[in-house]
């Protein structure tokens, strides 16, 4: 295991962007979740939300000042947000925005008429800019609320800087899975997905189940938005412990109020 710390290996990591889209299900709080496609090297078959690495374009200067409608966060993590915006409209269909000057989200029938910039988005061929400008949009980055932080552990090949975001999704807006690197989705209740995880019936890596965790605790959208509001974001980098236990475990900080703090490495799926 390297000695160095986070800061040291600050070039191998990559930004990435991760939405935990929620709305109230008959059945209580529901978050959006997506397969990912066996062909894809991270986290193939599993059941992830919404989310992927940052776009150029996602810091892109004129975005931010145009386009932004601000978020309760520190403007250091505007481009994460913007990133977390663009993902869920490529993997979800879910879109953060609203027509330029409006106070409502856009409906349903709106969405509808904005479908072809997914795939050109998900390419790298057009940015979220491309889009404001054309249909004359707003992204809402005020609907957006920091839930986690996390850092890969250094042990990894493939690492990433990750924020998760709480959105609540738009009222009438209907998520569906791109067919390409997502190839189902489903909302789905935070302690139901862990249940189906356990009896193995689902697929759910590390850092992804410690984020259901998180949502289980609260039974609709408003206690879920008053929950992570009143929440400190704590950087989780999960460390190596191979001499503690009998088997290597994981050890995340307490005070990131995950109810654990190590975990047997067989149980991590990383």
């Amino acid at each position: 295991m390297s000695d160095s710390t986070p800061a040291q290996n600050k070039s191998a990591l990559r930004p990435s962007s991760t939405v935990l889209m929620v709305r109230d299900g008959t059945a209580g709080l529901e978050v959006f979740m997506v397969k990912r496609n066996h062909a894809i090297d991270f986290a193939s078959g599993a059941m992830v939300f919404p989310g992927g690495k940052l776009a150029e374009g996602d810091s892109d200067p004129v975005l931010m000042g145009r386009h932004a409608r601000p978020g309760n966060f520190d403007p250091q993590l505007t481009a994460f947000a913007f990133g977390a915006i663009r993902e869920a409209f490529e993997e979800s269909g879910l879109l953060l925005a609203r027509a330029k000057g409006d106070g409502a989200l856009l409906p349903a029938s709106r969405i509808e008429t904005l479908d072809h910039w997914r795939e050109p988005l998900n390419r790298g061929d057009k940015t979220l800019r491309d889009m404001a400008e054309a249909e004359d949009l707003d992204y809402a980055l005020d609907t957006l609320i920091p839930f986690a932080h996390w850092i890969t552990p250094e042990v990894m090949p493939k690492r990433f800087d990750t924020w998760f975001f709480l959105a609540p999704a738009p009222a009438d807006q209907i998520g569906v899975h791109d067919g390409s690197e997502s190839v189902e989705s489903e909302w789905v209740g935070a302690q139901a997905a862990l249940d189906d995880w356990e009896a193995k019936t689902r697929t759910i890596v590390f850092a992804t189940r410690m984020q259901l965790v998180k949502l289980a605790r609260a039974k609709t959208v408003a206690e879920a938005i008053a929950i992570t509001r009143q929440d400190a974001i704590v950087d989780v980098m999960p460390v190596l412990d191979k001499t503690s236990f009998s088997e290597p475990h994981l050890r995340i900080p307490a005070a990131a109020g995950y109810g654990v703090t190590e975990v047997p490495l067989s149980r991590v799926g990383m």
